[in-house]
């Protein structure tokens, strides 16, 4: 028995469409486990749930890692009852500004910077996002970006982290299928 071209592009999007589903619920489940922890600094975690926003940013693109990134913030804090509370608005303009910053590394040097490079950009991109709704929205006090350089440096470490974590999760994947990943595949140049 042989398979039509549709039947395969509609395989494919159907494969695409179960992995986006596993990408959120992992994140999501990462990201409540992750706030149940304690914070070594205040406001401030690892992040283990932005490995599959960076693994659906390299497999499927940055339309994907939106998708996962936002369902995350909102289903979790949701979860968490915590939606529209002071650290929802945190992690909701931190995740906007990485990943914004994630998106157009990603498109601007397709190829030419790997998965560690855009997590340090995005976690770089988050802790500042966060110290600037912390100042607009909680502390309206010139001295919360004395926090600032301590941030960064936890940022850093978790940036890189996350980033090898997700290229080891993006190598596994594109073992398990030529056609998983968008990074070995031509539809890369489409994104």
């Amino acid at each position: 028995m042989t398979s039509s071209v549709v039947e395969t592009e509609e395989y494919e999007q159907i494969r695409q469409r179960v992995y986006m589903a596993l990408f959120v619920a992992l994140a999501v489940g990462l990201y409540t486990m992750e706030v149940l922890l304690p914070n070594p600094v205040p406001w401030f975690r690892i992040g283990l749930a932005n490995i599959l926003g960076l693994t659906a940013l390299f497999c499927y693109g940055v339309r994907a890692m939106w998708t996962v990134n936002l369902l995350r913030i909102f289903v979790g804090n949701l979860l968490m009852g915590s939606l529209f509370a002071p650290g929802f608005l945190l992690s909701l303009g931190g995740g906007l500004l990485a990943t914004g910053l994630m998106s157009v590394s990603f498109l601007l040097w397709k190829g030419k910077i790997g998965p560690v490079g855009i997590s340090v950009l995005g976690a770089l991109g988050h802790v500042s996002g966060q110290i600037v709704v912390a100042w607009l929205v909680v502390v309206r006090h010139p001295s919360i970006l004395m926090l600032l350089p301590i941030f960064l440096i936890f940022a850093l470490i978790s940036g890189i982290v996350n980033g090898l974590a997700a290229d080891y999760l993006i190598e596994l994947l594109k073992k398990r299928s030529d056609k998983q990943c968008l990074a070995c595949s031509e539809e890369l140049n489409k994104v």
